[in-house]
């Protein structure tokens, strides 16, 4: 701890009165009134010296509060938190950026996370979004160097990514874990968690209650109208994550298509795959399971005619149910990439259930439920044709790093 300039001061001044009582040797009058005068101003000055520290002690204390991460580690984190960086949480930026309404905390991101941003309703909301840095990170590794050119207060990083821990930690840089799969990839509880660290770091924005309100009143509304269904009437939905022409990825049933199927009340075609995150699979496969919904995720640059006329490799969907019903579907873009946790899970929930089921939900109107959602939470005011470019990708969005 620093001493204070007046602690140095009254320090010098105790010295110093201390010595010139040494030296003073006139009478015994004046010997006794000196010492007395020497003490009373010694004890005086450290008193005052003694307080100044403990208020200075309290004072950088209180600049400082503990929060306990995704990975249980408790971490010093400043009251006043200004510049934020996110090595390897895609969504974080927009989850954050939305939780502020204003993108002027974030410097620094990783690139899938820019190239969300730049064709989406982010940056349109929030153009200084992309002034953040991108020269920090390749989205699973972190150059401390440039990192601390950017003099973050925080960085978020992936619990799941304990070297970029280990490296913000020696590097002094308070780093907060944040999770994407200790929920079991249920979308809402981890957004419902994101939120709740970040409100806890960032008390006056707390909106923990709100979000976790709003998506559960979507989810169980949902559940309760797909509950009576029969299984001849679920659909059999498949998730094409990736797509290129040499590889083809979806979820199996420990990845978030597996929840986004079973919270709409839908069967994963690919439930049977048991490997984390995304699975590689060929087109046999696809022919074997036969879905009659296919949804393509902003993790790609495939659009739904892509399918419908081979236009990428030498694939052949044309056996497909799917191909043949004509119901192959882009996700949203929201704030990001809606396959993922994020700001638009609840909507992303609504879009899923009617676009799945139209009949089951006719009365739903997913544009005037966005509008009322970001309105609701976060105090956001979308216009309609805002609303509805969440529902229309742009497909460079899918330009991210697997292609």
């Amino acid at each position: 701890m620093k001493k204070s300039l007046s602690f140095i001061c009254a320090m010098i001044f105790v010295l110093t009165a201390a010595g010139c009582g040494n030296t003073a040797s006139t009478s015994s009058n004046t010997e006794s009134s000196s010492s007395a005068a020497s003490s009373e101003s010694s004890a005086s000055s450290e008193e005052t010296a003694s307080e100044e520290v403990s208020s200075a002690s309290e004072e950088t204390e209180g600049e400082f509060h503990t929060v306990v991460d995704h990975a249980g580690n408790e971490v010093e984190v400043p009251y006043d938190i200004d510049r934020i960086a996110v090595a390897d949480i895609y969504p974080l930026p927009s989850v954050l950026s939305v939780f502020f309404d204003s993108a002027e905390k974030i410097v620094g991101m990783a690139p899938a996370s820019m190239t969300a941003a730049q064709n989406s309703l982010l940056s349109e909301l929030y153009p200084e979004i992309l002034d953040a840095s991108t020269a920090f990170t390749d989205g699973t590794t972190v150059n401390v160097e440039e990192l601390i050119k950017l003099d973050p207060d925080v960085v978020f990083y992936g619990a799941s990514n304990p070297e970029i821990g280990e490296q913000l930690q020696n590097a002094g840089i308070p780093g907060i874990a944040i999770s994407v799969n200790k929920w079991e990839y249920n979308a809402i509880e981890t957004l419902d968690n994101w939120i709740s660290l970040i409100s806890e770091m960032f008390p006056e924005n707390d909106k923990t209650q709100l979000v976790s309100d709003y998506s559960n009143e979507v989810y169980n509304e949902i559940q309760q109208r797909v509950a009576e269904m029969s299984d001849e009437e679920r659909a059999r939905v498949f998730f094409l994550f990736q797509y290129s022409e040499t590889a083809i990825a979806t979820s199996g049933q420990n990845f978030f298509g597996q929840w986004w199927a079973d919270a709409i009340g839908a069967v994963n075609v690919a439930q049977e795959l048991t490997t984390d995150n995304a699975n590689q699979v060929s087109m046999e496969q696809i022919y074997g399971w036969n879905p009659d919904t296919i949804l393509i995720t902003n993790f790609n640059q495939a659009k739904p005619d892509d399918l419908f006329g081979n236009t990428i490799g030498s694939y052949d969907w044309s056996e497909i149910d799917a191909i043949k019903l004509g119901q192959v579907y882009k996700m949203p873009l929201g704030m990001y990439r809606s396959y993922t946790p994020g700001v638009d899970t609840p909507i992303t929930l609504y879009w899923l259930a009617k676009t799945v089921y139209p009949e089951l939900f006719e009365d739903i109107d997913v544009t005037e439920k966005t509008i009322d959602y970001y309105d609701t939470v976060f105090g956001v005011q979308l216009t309609e044709e805002q609303a509805e470019s969440i529902f229309t990708p742009v497909t460079a969005a899918g330009e991210v790093y697997f292609n």
